[in-house]
């Protein structure tokens, strides 16, 4: 996904053409020359996707991470994922997630080390944990309400089970024994159907951030201890533990630095200590006498000087300069566009509109999701249409899939909806939109309400619509590269 601008140059341009002319038959208006300035100053760019297969053969986007190698107790697995990289996984390729207890608002919520909180009690008043929200009000079909259990089964142990490594057995307070891992309980996801399947929780950005969302569990990347790994959009991105960046140079060879003189202005070597070993995919090389560096897959690795984000890609919009990713993530489907917006790179639907998400905890003690079509829709309801749906599929149509479209990935998918009450469909019902998902999740567009929504690709008007911008309950775009969200280093 993330390009470089000497090489596609020309083709971005003529796709630029090709979209504006179309545009412009649509419309009647001269869209090529209204835009044309505002191109010039935010740098609009269509990445159109059919084009990716090239991209991702030079990018290598089918490379799976590796991972240390550690005892596991009978009946887990690890499973390498497009998303989360390397995930536990139970005997049935069921994904192990962990609820990290964090400080809200009012009160605290999650687990604490080796301790479950997440039981069978079925709550079905708000806690009051987000202020300026009481608690005691009554939870959207609180009479079918599950347990915290019934959608985040507990990983139950055997009673003879015994400890292995970082895999401990816990005392439920229901008296059944529990698996953690690293003092953290564990969990499945009601939602995930398959072997593969994480969407009961995510660590890629722009995933619920407010509140006390669950964390997919898995083991270590099997990097040297000085590099850490992180989930993105793009991939699974490499940094130095301090969370800058690091890169490869295309002029280099295996083994080979070709980057001195005026070169280490701006890049300096990712040197290795003289006794490191190699690791995986790591290795060592001498780049000059008694001076060893770091390598990637044998190319060599560094760091840009002007960085100053945590996990930065602007080194990688230099020439010949990539962003270190163990594995790349999938691509959208055929026909959603990558744009370049004032905030970053953003994806688009097949004419550039802005795709939006949809993200929700709800207000009770176990915290439930309330962001995918198998819960309650009250909450979308009301923040897109003052709890009328007719006015919510106004304002954020879905995104339309065509008869037999195939994403290519297990991201990616298509399901039908009942647009009335915003659940699952089947095919032959009434009125049922066979819709885009991400990640088992309906994505959007912003058609507005009284006149304010998306007019143009450079819109992102719906984006941050919501409860505390949208991190707790709202919608955010998708963001491939946000060059405002990541702190300073």
């Amino acid at each position: 996904m993330q390009l470089e601008r000497h090489s596609v140059e020309q083709k971005l341009e003529n796709r630029f053409d090709l979209f504006t002319d179309s545009m412009s038959r649509e419309t009647g208006a001269d869209f090529n020359g209204r835009w044309r300035g505002a191109v010039a100053v935010l740098s609009l760019a269509f990445l159109v996707l059919m084009d990716a297969p090239a991209y991702a053969a030079k990018e290598n986007m089918t490379a799976r991470e590796d991972y240390i190698q550690a005892p596991l107790p009978a009946g887990f697995q690890v499973l390498v994922t497009e998303i989360e990289g390397p995930v536990f996984a139970d005997a049935n390729g069921r994904t192990l997630y962990k609820w990290p207890r964090r400080d809200l608002r009012v009160g605290t919520v999650g687990d604490v080390e080796f301790k479950a909180s997440c039981g069978d009690q079925i709550f079905r008043e708000t806690a009051g944990s987000m202020s300026p929200y009481p608690p005691g009000f009554e939870l959207p079909e609180a009479d079918t309400r599950p347990s915290c259990n019934q959608v985040w089964p507990p990983v139950l142990a055997s009673d003879n089970a015994k400890p292995v490594d970082k895999w401990t057995v816990i005392d439920r307070p229901d008296g059944r024994k529990q698996w953690a891992y690293a003092g953290a309980p564990l969990y499945t996801s009601f939602l995930d159907k398959k072997p593969g399947d994480v969407l009961g929780a995510s660590k890629t950005p722009a995933s619920v951030d407010e509140g006390a969302p669950r964390e997919p569990v898995g083991p270590e990347a099997n990097v040297p201890f000085q590099f850490s790994v992180d989930t993105t959009k793009l991939g699974r991105l490499v940094s130095l533990r301090n969370g800058k960046s690091v890169y490869t140079y295309d002029l280099d060879s295996r083994h080979k630095s070709n980057c001195a003189g005026a070169c280490m202005d701006g890049w300096a070597p990712v040197l290795s200590a003289d006794y490191a070993r190699p690791v995986g995919d790591w290795t060592t090389f001498e780049r000059s006498p008694g001076v060893k560096q770091w390598a990637f897959k044998g190319m060599p690795v560094y760091e840009h000087l002007q960085d100053s984000k945590l996990l930065s890609l602007d080194g990688g919009d230099i020439a010949h300069w990539r962003n270190v990713y163990t594995q790349k993530a999938p691509l959208p489907p055929a026909g959603f566009v990558v744009k370049e917006t004032s905030v970053g790179l953003v994806l688009g639907d097949e004419r550039g509109r802005t795709i939006y998400m949809y993200s929700c905890l709800d207000d009770s003690f176990d915290h439930q999701l309330c962001d995918h079509p198998d819960a309650p829709q009250a909450y979308r309801f009301a923040m897109c249409g003052n709890g009328d749906p007719d006015q919510c599929l106004k304002a954020f149509p879905y995104v339309i899939a065509r008869a037999g479209a195939k994403s290519g990935s297990a991201t990616w998918s298509t399901m039908y909806i009942n647009p009335k009450t915003g659940k699952r469909a089947q095919s032959s019902d009434p009125g049922a939109l066979n819709v885009w998902a991400y990640r088992g999740r309906p994505v959007y567009t912003f058609a507005g309400r009284n006149g304010y929504g998306d007019e143009t690709p450079l819109d992102l008007k719906a984006q941050n619509w919501g409860e505390f911008n949208g991190r707790w309950n709202g919608y955010r775009a998708i963001i491939y590269r946000d060059l405002y969200g990541r702190r300073d280093l």
